[in-house]
């Protein structure tokens, strides 16, 4: 789970990527405990740590957070029977638990930081860089205003994060793993192995005759599972998308210039300058530095009597949108080439600006870019647009029409699948064409038929309307409709159990005394060598996973066999050698090795940290509250 937090922690909206959900699931009630529930302490409360409670309404705004950051990352909304199988809700239940203990303790020790060094930290962000590499202010607001954030709101929880991190930081400190520790996972990373090894493909396993019509029925009873028809359901579906709404003759060239001026980035290089900053604590000392600078000493060496290097100065290359602070990026872009500013209040402090060069605009005329302003434009009306038309849908649905019927009526178009099972195949087990980044099969099978379905938001503002017009129930087959592919699958299934058979005498002649060559030759088989064989991250090679697994579980001079890359092959390998690589603590690889252990020693530091501190601080939740937070009722009955 200390995972999940230190990456949730490290970027600006403390998203939850697939990767932390499915990570913490396995570990993150022995770390934390949520099994902790107690009755009684408010039935609007979720969660008490210490003197900070966590209400159902602030638990219901955080889960809805999380579950709609999830289907971000995974390009598909995230249904609740989905949420429920990640333990979406309990994991975010432990994160904020732990988290809410953390900045407690950061409160304990009266840690702060400073408003430059947030503003640093925003602007150092990755997420609010533009092509250029440079934070663009235009698009730090845009993310800010899209997700229902302040600037205020959010550098305070930018704050936030890192006094908990720093907090979790000092926990591990600089230890070191053991040097046994380093030594045997650097064996199991890069220790190298040879091998001589054969493929016994479906050839060598001979003619196998059609099998009797009794065997091919006990076979096909044995395995009936493997042949049964899936649920298939019949899909009526209608999207509507802004730029399906959108009418761009409709713009005006006056609009299309207007928003040209205001977006000149976004169509070549605005103009960028190189500037240097010094910060100072009061108004009065950035003057009196100023009155210096010219007269007895040069901006460098005033940033150099105030112990600062080079690079504390340096902005770099930076837009006019990119200055975070609007005050600064007004006077900044008003100097010429090597003056230096006023002193300037800025949000962060006062500052004195030195501007090094300019780098001049380089963008496209409007000409050039006239139509694609006036799509923009009208896919942004057609946003607006969409809400409206999305009221009307829904009235005639809640007058009692189908789809179908809605369609003509709105000038809109309506698409029927006729049958679609699970895996999105028709009967036939072709692909069926089904909308992008919306999962419309999981809804579809969630849902029934005669059921007012919640349309899907599709990415980009669209809207997508489903309704499930008929359901084909799973059922058994009869032999007579799957002969042909019960009788392929019984002849893979001989196949398999040859080659196996004629890989266990190959394995028993090596083991006997004949050489692998000539056990090999006695089958007609040709010997392949594979070396600097690892145990993950082999490209070229002829060896299946399995195989791989096998050649590192047999010692040197052994021999053994596995399934190929297809259960109808077999290889028979013979381990040749065997390579242990030497761990030189100053080379680049096992500094690597030390690096990943270290932050796994220290995760696992930070993970008995944050238990102590939900002990000490007291840390206490309610699974009957979190639940009807989940589940979007009013608050809990703690006498239920």
């Amino acid at each position: 789970m200390l995972r999940g937090i230190r990456q949730a922690s490290s970027n600006w909206l403390g998203r939850i990527v697939m990767a932390v959900v499915l990570g913490a699931i396995a570990i993150s009630f022995a770390i934390w405990g949520v099994n902790d529930v107690f009755r009684g302490f408010g039935r609007s409360t979720v969660a008490k740590i210490g003197s900070h409670e966590i209400t159902v309404e602030q638990f219901r705004q955080i889960y809805t957070d999380k579950v709609q950051q999830l289907g971000r990352e995974l390009g598909r909304p995230i249904t609740p029977e989905q949420a429920k199988q990640f333990r979406l809700d309990q994991l975010t239940l432990d994160q904020v638990v732990s988290e809410s203990a953390l900045d407690q303790r950061a409160r304990q020790l009266r840690l702060n930081v400073s408003d430059a060094e947030v503003a640093r930290q925003i602007m150092a962000d990755p997420v609010f860089k533009g092509a250029n590499g440079q934070f663009e202010r235009a698009r730090f607001d845009s993310l800010l205003r899209s997700n229902g954030y302040t600037e205020p709101r959010f550098a305070n929880e930018r704050r936030t994060i890192i006094m908990r991190r720093e907090v979790a930081s000092t926990v591990g400190g600089d230890v070191e793993p053991p040097k046994a520790l380093g030594e045997a996972y650097n064996r199991f990373i890069n220790e190298q192995r040879a091998a001589d090894f054969v493929v016994l493909t479906r050839d060598k396993a001979g003619d196998i005759a059609p099998p009797a019509a009794d065997v091919l029925a006990k076979y096909f009873e044995e395995n009936k599972f493997q042949f049964r028809a899936p649920e298939y359901r019949a899909i009526a579906l209608m999207a509507v998308m802004p730029a399906d709404l959108a009418k761009p003759d409709d713009v005006s060239e006056a609009d299309a210039k207007r928003y040209y001026e205001l977006n000149q980035s976004r169509f070549g290089t605005a103009e960028r300058r190189q500037l240097e900053q010094i910060v100072f604590p009061s108004a009065e000392e950035a003057q009196a530095a100023a009155g210096k600078i010219g007269e007895t000493l040069s901006f460098e060496a005033l940033a150099k009597e105030r112990g600062l290097e080079p690079k504390d100065i340096d902005l770099g290359l930076l837009t006019k949108s990119g200055i975070i602070d609007r005050n600064i990026a007004e006077a900044a872009f008003a100097l010429k080439e090597g003056e230096v500013s006023q002193p300037i209040k800025g949000t962060f402090g006062t500052v004195l600006i030195k501007l090094v060069k300019i780098d001049a605009e380089q963008v496209k005329k409007f000409e050039e870019v006239a139509g694609e302003i006036r799509q923009t434009l009208a896919t942004d009306r057609g946003r607006n647009d969409i809400n409206t038309l999305h009221d009307k849908i829904e009235d005639e649905r809640g007058g009692g029409a189908r789809l179908a019927e809605i369609a003509p009526k709105l000038n809109l178009k309506a698409l029927t699948i006729e049958a679609v099972d699970r895996q999105g195949l028709d009967p036939d087990g072709k692909p069926v064409t089904l909308p992008t980044g919306v999962d419309l099969l999981g809804a579809a099978f969630g849902s029934d038929v005669g059921v007012d379905n919640e349309p899907l938001q599709l990415p980009g503002g669209g809207y997508l309307w489903f309704d499930v017009t008929g359901v084909k129930p799973s059922r058994d087959r009869a032999l007579d409709e799957v002969r042909a592919k019960v009788e392929e699958r019984w002849k893979d299934a001989e196949v398999a159990k040859r080659l196996q058979a004629k890989a266990n005498e190959m394995v028993e002649k090596v083991k006997s005394g004949t050489s692998f060559a000539d056990a090999a030759a006695a089958d007609g088989v040709s010997v392949q060598t594979t070396f600097g064989l690892k145990r993950a991250g082999n490209r070229a090679t002829a060896l299946s996973p399995a195989a791989i697994n096998a050649v590192f579980a047999t010692p040197k001079d052994g021999v053994g066999s596995a399934e190929g890359t297809s259960p109808t092959e077999r290889i028979v390998f013979h381990v040749t050698d065997i390579t242990v690589p030497e761990f030189d603590a100053s080379s680049g690889e096992s500094k690597r090795i030390a690096e990943q252990l270290r932050r796994s020693l220290n995760e696992d530091m930070l993970t008995q940290y944050v238990q102590r501190l939900r002990t000490d601080i007291g840390a206490t939740v309610n699974l009957q509250a979190m639940r009807q937070a989940v589940a979007g009722g009013g608050a809990a009955d703690d006498n239920n």
